[in-house]
């Protein structure tokens, strides 16, 4: 699939395509929250006032991404987001218990499903195409991206627009602190993978993409190839899974200029990532993003960003701390989540 147009909102500056990451955010704690924009210069005022914030960054961030590819009625619409719409849940749930589950609004419960993002994107679009939402934790944005890449290949779409979207608010922050996922210190997350305690940072964002069956001058990147598996028992298991997707297009990793990792600073999910660095990576440029947008289910959107406005710029920020030492044309990232849900992308230069 070809990228035509991209839109991300992160706790990063990355909305509106400003230089790729050359004034880097800087949070301290365990929370990354998203650098927000003025909806108000992309959504009708009018709308804003009924949208909930996931929603906001969701129907922004696509828009974006509608308008640089220059496509007004994409052929498809597919979501992917592990949460959904966490505040409009709490909200709901907070009121069936203040109100002992009586005299209730229906809004926050209609709002609260996991295919609302898709759904108001469909609606203000009068997008009456094929529009689906997955929900597969941390396959969720893998999960779009395998279906976006159906349709172009059976012809059903020559356009889809693809995005990731989860958000972390106070209530779903305070539950999942609970069970230890989360640091308990205020270090720097640009100090995420040199703290040597327990624990990542949490992150939130959108990131979309405008897929296209056919090449234009204007594209991004080009996604070869997609391959996700779960819970693999040894680490020789993710080098055979490495190895096969490489096979299967026709490279090997002697090819690939740069590798994406989504270590996130916990000593026991990154124990994988050093594993690789001395065998199949050993060698290669790598470099890690979830300093800059925190650990969430679909942060592999993020990671797809990155890879995609690195091919287009012909530079890997400085931030990233990776000298390839060679113009970077094709780009392996490797991901997992919580160590059971593990993904690679093999993207490279059109």
């Amino acid at each position: 699939m070809f990228i035509r147009g991209t839109g991300n909102i992160s706790p990063q500056k990355t909305f509106g395509h400003p230089p790729l990451l050359a004034e880097p955010v800087e949070f301290f704690g365990n929370r990354l929250s998203c650098t927000e924009p003025d909806y108000k210069d992309v959504i009708d005022p009018k709308l804003i006032r009924r949208m909930s914030r996931i929603i906001r960054l969701g129907v922004t961030a696509a828009t974006e991404c509608l308008r640089e590819a220059n496509v007004t009625m994409p052929d498809a619409i597919v979501t992917g987001t592990a949460y959904g719409c966490l505040e409009d849940t709490g909200n709901f749930i907070t009121r069936m218990v203040e109100f002992k589950e009586e005299l209730l609004t229906p809004t926050a419960f209609i709002q609260s499903t996991h295919n609302t993002i898709g759904a108001q994107i469909g609606l203000m679009l009068q997008c009456h195409n094929y529009n689906n939402a997955f929900v597969h934790r941390g396959f969720s944005f893998e999960s779009a991206l395998l279906d976006g890449m159906m349709l172009l290949n059976e012809g059903v779409a020559q356009q889809v627009l693809v995005g990731g979207i989860d958000e972390i608010t106070n209530t779903s922050f305070d539950i999942l602190q609970r069970f230890g996922l989360y640091k308990q210190d205020n270090g720097s997350n640009f100090n995420l993978f040199s703290r040597g305690n327990s624990g990542t940072i949490a992150g939130e964002g959108a990131s979309f993409f405008l897929f296209a069956k056919e090449p234009a001058a204007t594209d991004y990147a080009k996604l070869d190839a997609l391959k996700t598996f779960y819970k693999p028992a040894t680490v020789a298991e993710v080098e055979a899974q490495i190895n096969k997707l490489l096979l299967e297009n026709n490279t090997s990793i002697n090819d690939i200029d740069l590798v994406i990792t989504g270590r996130n600073g916990d000593a026991v999910c990154d124990n994988i990532f050093n594993e690789l660095n001395r065998s199949v990576f050993n060698g290669k440029a790598m470099a890690d993003f979830k300093q800059l947008c925190g650990d969430y289910p679909t942060a592999t959107g993020f990671a797809l960003w990155l890879a995609a406005n690195i091919l287009k710029s012909g530079a890997v920020p400085e931030v990233l701390k990776a000298n390839p030492g060679k113009p970077v044309k094709r780009i392996l990232v490797y991901n997992h989540y919580q160590q059971l849900h593990h993904s690679l992308l093999l993207v490279s230069a059109c």
